[in-house]
């Protein structure tokens, strides 16, 4: 009897240890994404930046770069659904909420640099992360051109925001299960670090994340390895071999809950690195997060009050189709679905051979690309109309919420 008890310790002891180390990482990437946007100075100074969307192609890099330093797309798409409320073009918004999609798979790219020690684990986990970027990054390259010529995302969302304007406000703000668990400890660390002087706390509290990420996915890498043999491989294999289907809603259901998928696709890297997920059984998940991360800025387009809210559930609805056709395009043409897998797999192998390729790639698609384009932008400065506008109604984009209709 007492063997038996001894056994069932010793057999849970290792899935204590990975739920310890899952929750220690969600708490590394919510304090990394505090950091950054503590750095940049909240979602206030981000605003100020869409101001510079002149055209497309800069309307995208903005939101890639915006996303990136609040880490967030979920909140990015929210702040633009405010922006509309608040005057800002539909038009102008739509190519930010495409560039929003890119940069919020910075997160899990980030993540997989914890198994850069090892060539064949972090081959798999940066394959694993990037599978996404490539997706996103395709999916802006064929809806983005048509969107500019032809608006069908555009039109489309506006039949169906007159068709669901009547609709009560939603909030699923109660069931969010990833800001209950992990905002507590995230809060209290983030007023520890703010006593210290200068950029200091906000550096060393993005260092500290981190850290923290790189020592949970080190130390998840190893405990997966050891207990995902035998029948918990087999009953994983089994579960995610039902098809394509059953990933993406996973995927959109797991992101649903916890409003981040961010947090869906970093949990999938470290399952990767140790060789327990194929980049096959993560991409349908990735695809599953893609559309799940829409929920949030529905959400709030549907709590918005005043003249504009039909335009703020426009652009929320825009969102979501762009996602979901991305997905449904990607799935039904298998050309198509190889793609990202390809690419992310090409991309691996080169970090596997030299690891310069990873930071160039991190540093290069999700800061200087987007913000040199920015920088240029800003010294030409030439903002059209439509802008100058939506930036003077910034200030009023707090007020809106709260006023009243008419």
């Amino acid at each position: 009897m007492d063997n038996s008890k001894t056994e069932v310790r010793s057999s849970l002891r290792p899935w204590i240890g990975i739920a310890v180390l899952v929750y220690l990482l969600m708490v590394g990437v919510g304090i990394i994404g505090v950091g950054f946007e503590w750095v940049s100075g909240g979602t206030k100074e981000v605003e100020a930046l869409f101001a510079f969307a002149t055209n497309p192609i800069v309307g995208v890099m903005l939101g890639t770069l915006a996303t990136a330093l609040i880490q967030s797309s979920s909140t990015i798409t929210s702040v633009l659904v405010a922006l509309v409320a608040g005057g800002m073009p539909v038009e102008i918004a739509v190519p930010m909420v495409m560039g929003a999609n890119m940069g919020t798979t910075i997160t899990n790219t980030l993540v997989s640099l914890g198994n850069i020690r090892e060539s064949k684990a972090f081959h798999r986990s940066f394959s694993a992360a990037t599978v996404h970027d490539f997706f996103n990054l395709y999916a802006v390259m064929i809806f983005l051109p048509i969107e500019i010529f032809f608006h069908p995302l555009e039109r489309i969302a506006g039949v169906m925001s007159s068709w669901l304007l009547g609709s009560s406000s939603a909030s699923i703000s109660n069931i969010n299960v990833l800001s209950f668990i992990i905002k507590p400890v995230v809060k209290t660390l983030e007023q520890a670090f703010s006593y210290m002087p200068g950029v200091i706390d906000s550096s060393l509290f993005i260092a500290f994340g981190i850290g923290l990420v790189f020592f949970s996915v080190i130390y998840m890498s190893k405990l997966l390895k050891s207990v995902m043999t035998g029948r918990a491989k087999s009953m994983l294999d089994k579960a995610l071999g039902k098809g394509v289907l059953v990933g993406i809603l996973a995927g959109a259901l797991i992101t649903i809950v916890v409003q981040s998928s961010s947090t869906t696709t970093s949990l999938l890297v470290p399952l990767a690195g140790a060789g327990v997920l194929s980049l096959r059984q993560v991409f349908p998940f990735t695809l599953g997060a893609n559309i799940g991360t829409t929920i949030t800025a529905l959400l709030a387009a549907t709590a918005v009050l005043g003249g504009y809210k039909i335009f703020a559930l426009q652009l929320a609805l825009v969102h979501f189709l762009f996602n979901f056709s991305g997905v449904i395009l990607f799935t039904l043409i298998p050309g198509l679905y190889e793609l990202p897998i390809r690419s992310a797999e090409w991309l691996g192998g080169l970090t596997e051979k030299n690891r310069g390729y990873a930071f160039a790639y991190i540093f290069g698609v999700f800061f200087i690309l987007p913000g040199s384009i920015f920088g240029g932008q800003s010294l030409l400065d030439n903002m059209n109309s439509d802008v100058v506008k939506a930036e003077q109604k910034i200030e009023r984009t707090s007020d809106i919420e709260t006023e009243p209709d008419e």
